[in-house]
């Protein structure tokens, strides 16, 4: 995996989470909470969902074979997804019917120095853990807001990370507030309402990633900037005179297909045409070194072709970018 994809944030998670669900579950043991046994349910799963990204990371890494030409950047996409179905299935659904029971039948919660102390413990690590991620993030994010890093990042590990921890965060301090007041009104309805929250929660942050993951499985174009490199690097203003034409798809966060027809002048050799791409393709790799997948075709720009508007039979779905001519 690349620095860009967030190992060193993984590996502070799944830590933290491992040592946070063991102490979890000894609490769950020792008090009887349900918060505590939902909540060590939430950082086990965070746990598997640290090593599916880790999998994911992996697998990507394989070489490009003839049934697979364009590599398994994708895989990192798959195992992303996963981390949703795990989050929504095993933390967030466990979680709501563990609340839903202690709703249903409270008790008291005993040794309630177990739960107290462990719940401090784990908000520590899982800060810690949190820390790093956004340290990690800042290198790649720039000037985006954090909304807009999640949305727009081609990356899946690092928003994966952010929003887990995040997560964890908050049903850390929901699950200390309902041990707390059951603690204080002696009414263990309360430790099962802040279980309920947490399944809520974890079941919302699961919905958000599997959307976001959604959209980068279905194949995301290049950011604006990078289209706006490549277009700059494509035409030299002798032989390839503009862009008629473009499409761009991440075949993995750090790999990316880049499709184009250009426009060459009518009377340039065969030579011209084929020295013109080759040159091309190296100004479109220095200015976007990800862009690793380039097919241009050349082609006539007509002026009356242009007027017609985008040919929607040569360029299936309609343009995905604004291009610089018509044709």
């Amino acid at each position: 995996m690349s620095a860009s994809g967030g190992t060193k944030a993984i590996v502070a998670a799944l830590g933290a989470n491992l040592a946070i669900a063991a102490s979890k579950f000894v609490a769950f043991a020792f008090s009887g909470s349900s918060s505590m046994l939902a909540e060590g349910v939430h950082s086990l799963a965070d746990s598997g969902n640290q090593f599916l990204l880790l999998l994911g990371g992996k697998k990507a890494q394989r070489e490009a074979t003839p049934q697979h030409p364009f590599g398994y950047g994708r895989e990192r996409y798959i195992y992303a997804f996963l981390v949703s179905i795990v989050l929504f299935s095993v933390g967030g659904m466990f979680a709501i019917y563990e609340g839903y029971e202690k709703i249903k039948h409270p008790h008291e919660v005993e040794h309630w120095y177990w739960p107290v102390g462990v719940l401090v413990f784990a908000i520590i690590a899982e800060g810690f853990s949190f820390r790093t991620a956004i340290k990690e993030s800042n290198e790649l994010r720039g000037s985006q807001t954090w909304s807009q890093f999640v949305r727009r990042a081609k990356a899946p590990e690092l928003p994966v990370v952010l929003l887990e921890d995040f997560g964890a965060l908050i049903g850390l301090v929901l699950a200390l507030g309902g041990v707390g007041l059951a603690l204080i009104t002696g009414d263990g309805l309360w430790d099962g309402i802040g279980t309920l929250c947490i399944g809520i929660l974890l079941i919302l942050i699961a919905l958000v990633l599997a959307a976001e993951t959604k959209s980068l499985l279905l194949g995301e174009a290049a950011g604006t900037d990078e289209v706006k490199r490549i277009e700059t690097a494509i035409v030299d203003g002798d032989t390839v005179t503009g862009i008629i034409h473009m499409r761009t798809l991440h075949l993995g966060p750090e790999e990316l297909l880049v499709a184009a027809k250009i426009a060459v002048q009518h009377d340039d050799t065969a030579t011209e045409v084929a020295n013109a791409i080759n040159a091309a393709e190296a100004r479109i790799r220095e200015a976007v070194p990800i862009a690793r997948v380039i097919y241009l075709e050349p082609d006539i720009y007509s002026e009356a072709e242009a007027a017609k508007g985008p040919d929607r039979e040569a360029t299936p779905g309609g343009p995905a970018q604004q291009p610089t001519a018509g044709h």
